[in-house]
């Protein structure tokens, strides 16, 4: 066959080429599900077939997706020739894979003998883990029977002693490619829970340690590999990363409702396998170490709370528990037992909850509440327990909002988890901060049901307050507790909203929050909230600076309610208020300038700042004797700190009015323009003591303050303090103009600046 094509580097086609090639000369069929990989499988084979001339002593066989005859629309082709020994092995091989390479199709291949590939296979578990799928596609059967017998009658002896190794390297690459069951472009095959987990499962029951491969796990299976089927059709070529772009066609090629259900669905199925492998795990660790053993010689059985006992590393039910007729509250202490202790619930234990365990009735009764506090609270032993219990349907039970929130995802890159992993996690999280509050069980149910409003129309933190009530009145708290979780729900955001986007120092700021906190015991509580959401969302959604915001605001709002007094706003820096002008201050994340009294200041050294690599978190700008102060806290844009000796030198020669300085701050901005959607707009009339509030939500961008703060200076406002609040790519800045509250056409003349600026 003649190369019809250019091969790569690798000696692979190129990928504009193979969708051509695949169906013209190999003749391999699309399509997705079961009968279309058979299908390809099919038509590899035949293909196949036809490069190998009949020969004694040597077999071509397929492993991998081949081997399986799982064939994705542009898999790669791994194969072995197995040889006997015999003469001129090495160009009867290159007879074969040149013209598969000339096919456009991708190939891994070897050539070994019998002995050989054994050896090989001894030494590294993956190539045994391959000749496990191995079966012959022509050639030599009795030869090909050797090789596959022996490799997997070798797997059964030792796979024991292999998994530990294997566990090792698996979990390697769990975290390089983190949990797919949370990513929202996670990879379909080596991600936690993907295709590649299910070959582990399959090599474990294969060694007979377990039933790995259950009919849950089959269908989740089948469902991933349709998955990887229509993402290879829609993008024409291989790709096992669900990437954004492509969610939408994939979807409709799985006639799925949209991106979301899509992303449901391989959340659910990643759990399923993650947790299956997990089991698996499990139980070769028994099979390897062995377990304490009692006179019979059986596994010990010890207690650990009440109808449940500890057996053989793993929770099981005690016999006087199975025997009677169980309480409804049964699951939630298996469950909180099973968290407190970090020992994992038996598989059969979980199934027979899920089948006899009662429903709890409304309202709970205490042991069932006083269960479920303790689970929320049992530190990193919840989430395993908590998804163990989800697996079998037994979270459904105790609230049946769950099966709403169960793998929806969160499209916000800061968020690192599907909603209800963050709600877990966030009880998790909360467990941490709770000998910090008056009422820690009420943190951590408000911890678990924050987000509870998600996923349905509106504000999530105002439509899930009566969902939040609903689950706390049938969980049984008194309505005192009841309305209390509704406000930990209401004002989850207010906090850190607060802190990162108002003027601290101004009294009307202290004076909304202790309105509506109502006393420091809910304070509390929600400062515990809110340390906790941030921990759950990802390294994104907090930082040391703002948690000294938020730790800032919370200790002005006490002062207010513990006194009745609202707390003075803080005198300027001193130093700025003496010696010769300009005055430039750089003291950590402090920039501080003290220039002759005049408009602009607050533009100009957020520009030189921005300059700088420099990030504004908040700025507040005055006039004290006749000098204009500007002071600014910062953190470095890209990570690391710039030189303080020229960016000092800068900041002097552009407040001094260097005219240089201010070319080159505009001449950066602009180039710096980023895009994104549209920016909007929004007015706060009585958000402030002495001022109005202009608030701009747009996307995040180098030197964005410096061009709104010279639009507004340019069209007359006069800004006082600003307020940078980003998260991911947006940001939401907030603008206090001093003044009173402006006519319609100034509103409407400012906010056409602001705009023209972003």
């Amino acid at each position: 066959m003649t190369s019809l094509i250019k091969k790569n580097a690798s000696g692979n086609a190129d990928d504009g080429d193979a969708n051509l090639l695949i169906n013209e000369v190999v003749g391999v069929p699309g399509g997705i599900g079961e009968a279309a990989r058979r299908g390809r499988a099919a038509a590899y084979d035949s293909f196949l077939r036809g490069l190998l001339p009949a020969r004694d002593g040597v077999a071509l066989l397929a492993v991998g997706g081949l081997g399986r005859r799982q064939c994705a629309p542009y898999g790669d082709l791994d194969l072995v020739l197995v040889h006997a020994g015999v003469s001129g092995i090495d160009e009867l091989a290159a007879s074969v894979w040149y013209p598969i390479w000339d096919a456009g199709l991708r190939l891994d291949h070897s050539v070994r003998t019998v002995a050989e590939a054994l050896s090989v296979a001894q030494d590294d578990v993956k190539v045994a883990l391959g000749l496990l799928d191995a079966r012959l596609v022509v050639g030599d059967q009795a030869l090909a029977d050797a090789l596959i017998n022996t490799a997997a009658d070798h797997w059964r002896r030792t796979a024991v002693r292999h998994l530990p190794a294997l566990r090792e390297v698996t979990e390697a690459r769990w975290q390089a490619h983190g949990e797919l069951a949370f990513l929202l472009e996670g990879d379909l095959k080596e991600a936690a829970g993907g295709l590649r987990d299910v070959g582990l499962l399959r090599a474990i029951s294969a060694a007979g340690i377990t039933d790995a491969l259950r009919p849950a796990v089959r269908a989740a299976h089948l469902r991933l590999l349709d998955t990887r089927d229509a993402l290879h059709q829609q993008v024409g070529r291989r790709v096992d990363r669900l990437v954004a772009q492509e969610r939408d066609g994939v979807a409709t090629l799985l006639n799925l409702e949209d991106r979301d259900a899509l992303l449901r669905r391989v959340a659910g199925d990643a759990r399923t396998v993650s947790h299956a492998l997990d089991d698996a795990f499990r139980a070769a660790d028994r099979l390897r170490s062995g377990r304490s053993r009692g006179g019979n010689g059986r596994p010990a059985r010890r207690p650990v709370a009440r109808d449940v006992v500890e057996h053989d590393g793993e929770l099981v039910l005690a016999r006087t528990a199975i025997g009677a007729r169980p309480d409804p509250s049964l699951s939630l202490r298996v469950a909180a037992a099973s968290a407190t202790t970090r020992i994992p619930i038996a598989r059969a234990t979980c199934e027979w909850l899920a089948a006899y365990c009662p429903p709890l009735p409304a309202p709970w009764p205490a042991e069932a509440r006083a269960a479920l506090i303790t689970l929320l609270g049992a530190g990193p032993g919840l989430v395993p327990a908590w998804e163990t219990c989800d697996r079998y349907g037994l979270v459904d039970g105790w609230l049946p909002e769950w099966t709403r929130l169960r793998s929806l995802p969160q499209h916000n890159p800061v968020h690192r988890f599907t909603l209800d992993r963050h709600l877990v996690q966030t009880a998790h999280e909360a467990s941490r901060h709770a000998r910090e509050v008056e009422r820690p069980d009420l943190l951590l149910l408000g911890a678990l049901l924050h987000d509870i409003g998600k996923g349905l129309p509106g504000d999530h933190s105002t439509v899930g307050v009566p969902v939040a009530q609903a689950v706390a009145t049938r969980v049984g708290l008194p309505a005192p507790e009841v309305e209390l979780i509704g406000k930990l729900v209401r004002l989850h955001l207010l906090l850190p909203d607060v802190a990162t986007r108002r003027d601290l120092s101004d009294p009307v700021t202290i004076a909304s929050v202790a309105d509506a906190v109502g006393d420091t015991g809910t304070l509390d509580v929600l400062h515990a909230l809110v340390r906790a959401d941030a921990a759950a969302t990802g390294p994104a959604a907090w930082s040391d600076w703002k948690g000294r915001l938020v730790a800032e605001l919370v200790a002005r709002v006490r002062t207010a309610l513990d006194t009745g007094v609202l707390p003075e706003p803080p005198a300027p820096d001193p130093e700025l208020l003496a010696g010769p002008l300009p005055v430039v201050h750089l003291t950590g994340d402090r920039v501080s300038v003290a220039a002759a009294d005049r408009r602009g200041l607050l533009a100009t050294v957020a520009g030189c700042l921005a300059l700088h690599r420099l990030e504004v978190i908040s700025a507040d700008a005055s006039a004290v004797d006749g000098r204009a102060l500007v002071e600014c806290r910062v953190q470095p844009r890209y990570g690391l700190p710039p030189d303080p000796v020229p960016l000092r030198a800068d900041l002097r020669r552009a407040v001094a009015g260097d005219v240089s300085v201010t070319q080159r701050l505009r001449g950066r901005a602009l180039a710096s323009r980023a895009g994104g959607a549209a920016p909007r707009v929004v007015w706060h009339r009585e958000a402030a003591t002495d001022a109005v509030l202009l608030e701009l939500r747009a996307a995040d961008a180098a030197g964005l303050l410096f061009r709104v703060a010279c639009a507004l200076d340019e069209a007359g406002a006069l800004v006082r303090a600003a307020r940078i609040s980003t998260l991911g790519a947006d940001v939401v800045d907030a603008f206090y103009l001093v003044g009173g509250w402006p006519d319609d056409a100034t509103r409407a003349r400012l906010e056409a600046a602001v705009l023209a600026a972003v």
